[in-house]
C-alpha cells in the first residue's frame, strides 16, 4: 500500500489538473473570442490566441449594446440582474429562516404536516407552475417590474429544510436559558439563533445569488420592456439574432462581463461559504 502511494498522489494531481483545465478552458475561449473582430469567426474556427479588439468590443457592449438584436447596453441589464439576484437571495433566506424557526420552536397543530407540505413544493418549481404563476402576476399588475421578477421566486423549501436541520442541532438549554432571562421568542431569534446562523446564511446567500443571477425562463416570460431585461436574456437575444450572423466577439464580451458579479461574490464570501458548509455537515 505504501509503494502505491506516490502513484495515487500523481493520479490525484493529474485528475485535479484535468478538472481545472475542463473548467477554465471554456472561460479562456470566451475571453479570447471577446478580443477578436467580427470577421475572425467567419471561417468557423474559434481562435485560441488573443487579438487587439478587446477595448473596442467591451466599450461597444457597455455603451451601445446590439440594437439589431434587441439587446440594450449591458450595464442596465446587469443592474436588473443584480437587483433580481439580491432580492431573490434575501427573500428566500428571510422567509426560510423564519419558517424554520416557527416549525422548530413553536408548538402548534399539524406542525410536521406544515413542514412536509413546504418540502413537497420541491416538486413544483417555477417551470412546472409557470402558467398559473404568470396569471397571478399579470392580474396583480406586476409585469415589467422588479416585484414580478422577484416575488414568485422567493419561496424556498430547500433553504427551509437546511435551516430546520441546523436549528435542531442547537441545544435546548440555550432556549431554556433565554426563557429564564426573560427573553421572548423574537429576542431569542435575534440575539441567539441569527448570530449562530451567519455562516449558514452566507453559504446559502452565495448559492441563491448565483441561482437568481442565472434566471432565464421567468424573466423572459414576464418582461417585454427592455428596461427590465436581465443580462442572461440579453445574451440569448444577441446569440439568436435573426437574419444575420451573431457578432460572437461582442456576445463573448457580454458573457465575460456577466460572469464577473457571481465570481466576485464567491471570492468575497468564500471563507464563510466553506465554513457554513462544514458547520452544516457537523
Amino acid at each position: 500500500m505504501v509503494e502505491n502511494r506516490p502513484f495515487l498522489t500523481f493520479l490525484a494531481h493529474l485528475v485535479l489538473i484535468l478538472g481545472v483545465v475542463v473548467v477554465v478552458f471554456p472561460v479562456y475561449v470566451a475571453f479570447v473570442a471577446s478580443t477578436h473582430g467580427p470577421n475572425d469567426f467567419l471561417s468557423g474556427v474559434v481562435p485560441l490566441t488573443p487579438s487587439t479588439h478587446l477595448i473596442e468590443n467591451y466599450s461597444t457592449m457597455l455603451t451601445a449594446g446590439m440594437t439589431n438584436a434587441g439587446a440594450p447596453p449591458i450595464g442596465p441589464m446587469m443592474l436588473n440582474s443584480l437587483v433580481m439576484a439580491i432580492g431573490v437571495a434575501v427573500g428566500k433566506i428571510a422567509i426560510s429562516i423564519l419558517s424554520a424557526f416557527a416549525i422548530v420552536y413553536f408548538r402548534f397543530p399539524f406542525r410536521n404536516l406544515a413542514f412536509w407540505m413546504i418540502f413537497i413544493t420541491l416538486m413544483l418549481p417555477v417551470e412546472v407552475r409557470i402558467v398559473p404563476t404568470y396569471k397571478v402576476v399579470a392580474d396583480l399588475g406586476m409585469l415589467n417590474n422588479y416585484g414580478g421578477l422577484i416575488v414568485p421566486l422567493i419561496a424556498s423549501a430547500t433553504a427551509t429544510f437546511l435551516f430546520r436541520q441546523f436549528f435542531l442541532t442547537i441545544p435546548d438549554e440555550l432556549m431554556e436559558a433565554a426563557r429564564v432571562d426573560g427573553a421572548g421568542p423574537m429576542k431569542f431569534f435575534w440575539d441567539i439563533l441569527l448570530p449562530l446562523s451567519v455562516t449558514n446564511i452566507a453559504a446559502l446567500f452565495i448559492i441563491l445569488f448565483v441561482l437568481g443571477w442565472n434566471q432565464y425562463l421567468w424573466p423572459l416570460i414576464i418582461t417585454t420592456d427592455q428596461s427590465f431585461y436581465t443580462v442572461v436574456m440579453g445574451i440569448q437575444r444577441m446569440a439568436a439574432v435573426a437574419d444575420a450572423e451573431p457578432r460572437w466577439n461582442v456576445v463573448m464580451s457580454a458573457v465575460i462581463l456577466a460572469a464577473l458579479p457571481p465570481v466576485l461574490v464567491i471570492v468575497a464570501m468564500q471563507r464563510l461559504f466553506v465554513k457554513g458548509l462544514v458547520e452544516t455537515e457537523k
